[in-house]
């Protein structure tokens, strides 16, 4: 059974990453980043689909013998934007995909230093928070007898979201409201407890696509809120960054890996079945193949490099103090990359 000590990992985790920050300047201006290497991470669901065709169709290593390199990248899965920062920090990674929020936490912490901005967008994906109390029929009918799972309390773009929404439904001062009521699980473990109810575990802020299985996995599970609602219409929630030192002393690595998720996404627009495919092999995932096309048909759902809506998080973030930098627009905490212009 998960109980309120179950966040004392992500406690932890904190501190942990407070360690990180202190020792990255060591780190990130130290290690040696040759031309050829690429590390990225990863994370649980179709949100993560340009990823997966990329790896799929091996476009880095195509665009990399483009630019006469021999790059052979490494994928790695891990589970929450503060994991994934800490890694980003440690300098374990290149290339860092997580949420908007893990993303705006850790421009604002780097900011003048090793100057973390966004690579591109993942697209625009739909997130649902589906519970399977049948009294909660909005956010403001959890109670102590609810718990929330997030990827990460607190810093993962779910989470920022949720207290978005708090802010609007109690006030500026209250959009901490329900955090005591979130707990950290990934997203397939939370989907197990939605599906099998009579676990502490009775609502979860999803992504697809967790979000439409447990819909039709438990007769109980329904929304209670969505992404787009709060955000005021489609949104990126989910992006890659990187540092800057990373894409200054990369240029053709970098460059190998921008074509590489330009090829994707225009593949994923004109076939979608087969990104459908890309996405079960890579995550050797037992879904059903015809839901999962549905899904990435649907179209709340458009994968493109540029950002779109994130600002309003931004803006969000801002003005409760979650980050001391207060952007001006998307183009603070994106770099300015062709494929980022006219973004949002």
């Amino acid at each position: 059974m998960i109980t309120n000590p179950a966040r004392r990992p992500l406690r932890f985790l904190s501190l942990r990453t407070a360690a990180l920050a202190l020792s990255a300047c060591a780190l990130v201006s130290t290690t040696a980043h040759a031309e050829g290497q690429l590390r990225i991470a990863e994370q649980h669901g179709i949100v993560y689909l340009l990823l997966q065709v990329v790896q799929d169709q091996k476009l880095i290593e195509k665009y990399g013998k483009t630019a006469g390199l021999e790059i052979k990248p490494q994928w790695v899965k891990l589970s929450g934007g503060a994991a994934i920062n800490d890694a980003l920090l440690s300098g374990s990674i290149d290339i860092a995909g997580a949420g908007v929020g893990p993303l705006l936490t850790i421009w604002d912490k780097t900011r003048g230093k090793y100057n973390v901005k966004g690579v591109a967008s993942l697209g625009n994906f739909p997130y649902y928070l589906i519970s399977n109390n049948p009294d909660v029929k909005t956010i403001a009918d959890f109670s102590d007898k609810d718990r929330i799972a997030l990827p990460a309390t607190t810093v993962s773009v779910q989470a920022r979201i949720l207290q978005l929404a708090a802010s609007k439904q109690w006030g500026k001062e209250a959009f901490k409201q329900l955090d005591r009521l979130t707990v950290t699980l990934p997203h397939p473990e939370a989907t197990a407890s939605i599906i099998k109810g009579g676990t502490e575990i009775n609502a979860h802020f999803a992504t697809p696509p967790y979000q439409e299985q447990e819909l039709k996995g438990n007769k109980n599970a329904h929304i209670v809120l969505k992404s787009y609602d709060v955000l005021g219409g489609p949104s990126t929630s989910t992006v890659l960054y990187a540092t800057e030192k990373f894409r200054q002393d990369n240029p053709k690595t970098y460059g190998a890996f921008v074509e590489s998720l330009k090829e994707a996404a225009a593949f994923i627009k004109a076939n979608p079945e087969g990104a459908a495919d890309a996405y079960i092999r890579t995550a050797k995932s037992n879904i059903d193949r015809n839901l999962l096309i549905e899904i990435i048909k649907n179209p709340d759902i458009q994968v493109k490099l540029a950002p779109e809506n994130t600002f309003p998080l931004a803006e969000f973030m801002g003005n409760v103090g979650a980050i001391k930098n207060r952007p001006v627009s998307y183009q603070d905490y994106f770099f300015d990359d062709e494929h980022n212009h006219n973004g949002s």
